[in-house]
């Protein structure tokens, strides 16, 4: 089963820029959005449903344009949770879960920190997170979460790791990331790639993205008992309609 995920930056931003000929050609099986920026109303879901994906599952923010997640999937799961349960968290639409026979898959945009609001609420939000997901894991081991999360882990993973004062890469959120793999999850992309420069998000200036100047800030982490399954794992840097590229995950199913 072919999992990729992909922030499109607002997805009918996305669906002008060739989003549909994209995700025929790349044709996973389950397509996890972060950020789409729209309610299903808005949108014409014949779009996604004549290339393949007739189950289509949305969770939005309560503001409109804003955060928002969504997934994509050919076959039907058996069940679909809309957010966490957790009022501080759903509000703003950032999870979303599938469950298969024998595993389920998460959609998830971690909130950016660019300001000290922010931050005090992407640090909550961390902390309420790692702690549903523990208990998550109980009930459902087999667990794929792939997304936005706004964090860079190791220096290998950005440009410039003098950045250490940048939300994104600061210390307490790297920190945290590293205690979320530890608690039971392998990093998909970096279980089968050790190389340097593979970024998943540039920003729009200074010709970051034709410099490679990039970020990997999204992530497919798939829990542990998953790991004999894992077959591999990418990143899809010419994929361009948004600034971040979709990665994904291979999974034996």
């Amino acid at each position: 089963m072919k999992i990729i995920s992909y922030n499109v930056n607002g997805i009918r931003a996305a669906l002008k820029k060739g989003f549909i000929d994209w995700l025929e050609a790349a044709n996973p099986d389950v397509l996890c959005l972060q950020e789409t920026k729209a309610h299903k109303e808005q949108l014409d879901l014949e779009l996604f449903e004549n290339v393949g994906y007739k189950y289509h599952y949305w969770f939005s923010a309560q503001k409109k344009g804003y955060s928002s997640v969504a997934i994509l999937c050919k076959t039907e799961p058996k069940h679909v949770e809309y957010g966490t349960g957790i009022e501080s968290m759903d509000f703003e639409g950032r999870n979303l879960r599938v469950d298969f026979d024998g595993f389920s898959v998460m959609s998830l945009y971690l909130p950016s920190g660019t300001n000290d609001a922010r931050l005090d609420f992407k640090l909550n939000y961390m902390s309420e997170f790692q702690d549903y997901i523990n208990d998550l894991k109980q009930s459902i081991p087999n667990l794929v979460i792939c997304g936005d999360y706004n964090i860079c882990h190791e220096e290998i993973d950005i440009h410039n790791p003098k950045m250490k004062g940048v939300s994104g890469f600061l210390p307490i959120e790297r920190e945290w990331i590293g205690s979320f793999i530890d608690s039971g999850f392998i990093d998909s992309f970096r279980h089968f790639n050790k190389e340097p420069d593979n970024y998943s998000w540039w920003s729009y200036r200074a010709n970051a993205r034709n410099n490679n100047k990039g970020w990997r800030i999204d992530y497919c982490m798939a829990s542990q008992p998953l790991k004999d399954r894992l077959k591999r794992a990418f990143i899809l840097p010419e994929a361009k309609h948004s600034d971040h590229c979709p990665i994904g995950v291979e999974i034996e199913h």
